[in-house]
């Protein structure tokens, strides 16, 4: 072979790259546009579980000049990076797919689909569960003469932080059926580390979360309960594998009789 016949299949993945990676910034700025004339009441609903907690006289303030025009700007835009999470793994799928077994790609696709909906979930649970029990008791303990007024880009920026938190924190599940899968870890091993899982979900709330203990508490006890899941679902996928070997070992005996 050539070096010109090593060179076309390298060509022809970079073009491919550049088509997919294209596509991905395509459907996030397509998302952005149609979303940017409202980005004034999307940034207002991201600011509900605050500004409902807020006493009458007080409101959000901005600090910087241009911080009313940029900063919902700068949420609508990562909200349609958000919303085109199944579009950016569709394309990246569509690129590593064609090298991938098949036994691979019914692993892999499963995974895909459930890291984003957990993800999602993640999300969800943060801005209607966690962030107006949060504001409610942030907002309660102001001492008396002190007005609650917050920037709308510390405010995003902080949400941001609580929205990834809480995002990559529901990933638990699906790392622990990938261990499991993989033979790495058995849900046995997995549960005897209990203790160590759950101090370390503290130590992750500690390092994802803002630096207070009820937005710390609030990631680790879902991520220890996503744990326990996570270990549950891996014994009844192992389970199921072991049965179907079984059944497919009995087949063959019996073929061969």
């Amino acid at each position: 072979m050539t070096d010109a016949d090593r060179e076309q299949p390298l060509v022809s993945h970079l073009i491919e790259l550049r088509s997919r990676l294209l596509r991905i910034v395509s459907g996030i700025l397509l998302v952005f546009v149609a979303l940017s004339p409202f980005s004034n009441p999307i940034y207002s609903a991201l600011a509900g579980p605050l500004t409902r907690h807020m006493p009458a006289q007080s409101s959000m303030i901005a600090i910087d000049v241009l911080s009313p025009f940029l900063t919902p700007l700068k949420f609508t835009l990562v909200l349609a990076v958000f919303i085109t999470i199944p579009w950016t793994l569709y394309q990246v799928w569509a690129f590593v797919a064609p090298g991938l077994y098949q036994r691979e790609k019914r692993m892999v696709l499963p995974i895909l689909l459930s890291s984003t909906l957990l993800f999602y979930c993640g999300m969800a649970f943060a801005y209607f569960v966690i962030m107006p029990i949060f504001f409610a008791f942030i907002t309660s303990t102001a001492p008396e003469g002190v007005a609650v007024m917050t920037d709308i880009n510390r405010y995003l920026d902080f949400v941001m932080t609580i929205f990834f938190a809480f995002g990559v924190a529901f990933e638990v599940p699906v790392a622990t059926v990938i261990l499991a899968l993989a033979g790495i870890l058995s849900p046995d091993a997995m549960a005897a580390k209990r203790p160590y899982v759950i101090v370390g979900a503290f130590v992750i709330g500690m390092l994802l979360t803002p630096p207070d203990v009820i937005s710390q508490t609030l990631l680790a006890l879902p991520m220890w309960f996503l744990f326990e899941i996570g270990v549950f679902v891996s014994r009844l996928l192992l389970r199921r594998r072991r049965e179907a070997r079984a059944a497919a070992s009995t087949t063959e005996s019996a073929g061969e009789r």
